[in-house]
């Protein structure tokens, strides 16, 4: 089996397809390794195993919406293109969505994965409980009453056990309108970032840093915000674009101010189709908010070395939040994603130049992408890092949820040392 991008081809010895959580938990409590798969949407071995792999694809999809409680509960292979639209059909939403709605509501959320817009909280933001299986097959349920054993499973890098359910808060459905600017300044950007990014619902920048200007800037807005009345130098596109100068907008999501429904705005690329390159590699980092202008500018220094590596380059922000893992832990955070051809050699040779340029922003890595474990004070970016070691050793000492990337990242668990 090979990830979705197809730069890796993952390393298990078995393939599982369990037809109900019970087949999982049991499964899971006879495997010595085993490790989830949802959408395959994971650029680094954070999914892999040498063990089993167990593909959820097979489980019951299940939707449940509680409309008095204003949750829904998920399954954890269900996409976010199925999710939405069965909470359309109800007149529901969720908060926001990735740019991308065929992936896995279970690996987005611990990965870390968010949509943009200054106050609007990475995907992980709308979990109220989780359903996990532990090492030994057990099957438990936490919310936000079990405090910091919540707090530390939802975005849990799989290293905590096997998520089967979530409940996630939803709010009534809402419209949307998208706007793509053109051209925009680098100097006006930079010099307004707060405002810029701050002028819609939701944001997105699309650069390879080189040259004067940002290529496109894209504003999802809510049906009742104001138009945009600053276009910070930039100029409105005449005709929809897709993020890559070089690709039709067919597949991309309604723009030209043409009001419509949230789930057909939020995400860049529509329902429908098979989205963005396929065959590429992507990296992110997400830094506090106030050092974007500063950390752009570094990155910048380097763009005749990037840009022939790149597809583009997004630029996002995202609200802080509480979960110990989360690259948005208690920061409002900027999160600049690269999108590169595929060309994994020569990435991986420049991805240490790039994060030494943003360490001295606290740059977090995205937990599904590309970089280099080596390369990050684990326990200076994430305060709760050393309680988060230990709970994932208490609850796995066997290391049965660990590969070679989680254990470069927490340590080998004593008990499972060769």
């Amino acid at each position: 089996m090979k990830n979705w991008a197809g730069n890796l081809e993952y390393a298990s010895a078995d393939v599982r397809r369990p037809e109900s959580v019970a087949e999982l938990a049991e499964v899971v409590a006879r495997s010595s390794r085993v490790k989830a798969l949802g959408s395959r949407h994971s650029f680094n071995r954070v999914g892999d195993t040498d063990g089993v792999h167990i593909l959820l694809d097979a489980l019951p999809q299940q939707i449940d919406l509680d409309s008095a409680k204003g949750t829904v509960r998920v399954s954890g292979g269900v996409s976010y293109g199925a999710l939405c639209r069965t909470l359309e059909q109800s007149g529901a939403a969720i908060h926001n969505l990735a740019s991308l709605p065929h992936i896995s509501v279970a690996g987005a959320v611990q990965t870390g994965t968010h949509g943009s817009g200054v106050d609007n909280q990475s995907l992980a933001g709308a979990v109220e409980a989780i359903e996990l299986v532990r090492p030994s097959g057990e099957q438990v349920r936490l919310s936000r009453a079990d405090g910091d054993e919540f707090l530390a499973s939802v975005v849990g890098v799989g290293a905590l056990g096997i998520v089967t359910g979530l409940e996630l808060a939803v709010r009534p459905s809402f419209r949307m309108r998208q706007r793509v600017l053109v051209d925009l300044p680098w100097g006006r950007a930079l010099e307004s970032f707060n405002d810029l990014v701050s002028g819609a619902y939701s944001v997105s920048l699309f650069t390879n840093y080189s040259g004067q200007s940002i290529s496109q800037a894209w504003f999802k807005a809510l049906d009742e915000e104001p138009a945009l009345a600053d276009l910070f130098g930039a100029t409105a596109a005449l005709t929809p674009r897709h993020p890559l100068p070089d690709m039709s907008a067919e597949n991309c999501t309604l723009q030209m101010d043409e009001p419509g429904l949230w789930l057909d705005r939020l995400p860049h690329f529509r329902h429908e189709f098979t989205p963005s390159k396929g065959e590429e590699l992507q990296s992110e980092f997400i830094l506090p908010l106030e050092h974007a202008p500063a950390a752009i500018e570094a990155v910048r220094s380097i763009a005749d070395r990037l840009a022939p590596l790149l597809f583009v380059s997004e630029i996002r922000t995202g609200a802080a939040d509480e979960f110990w893992l989360s690259p948005f832990y208690r920061q409002q955070s900027v999160a600049l994603h690269f999108t590169w051809k595929p060309l994994q050699p020569e990435v991986e040779a420049v991805l240490p130049e790039l994060e030494d340029l943003l360490r001295p922003f606290g740059a977090r890595p995205h937990w599904g992408k590309l970089f280099s474990p080596e390369g990050h004070d684990w326990e200076q970016l994430y305060p709760r890092f050393a309680a988060f070691r230990s709970l994932a050793s208490a609850h796995d000492p066997e290391g049965k949820f660990r590969n070679a990337l989680l254990d470069s990242i927490l340590g080998v668990p004593a008990s499972s040392a060769r």
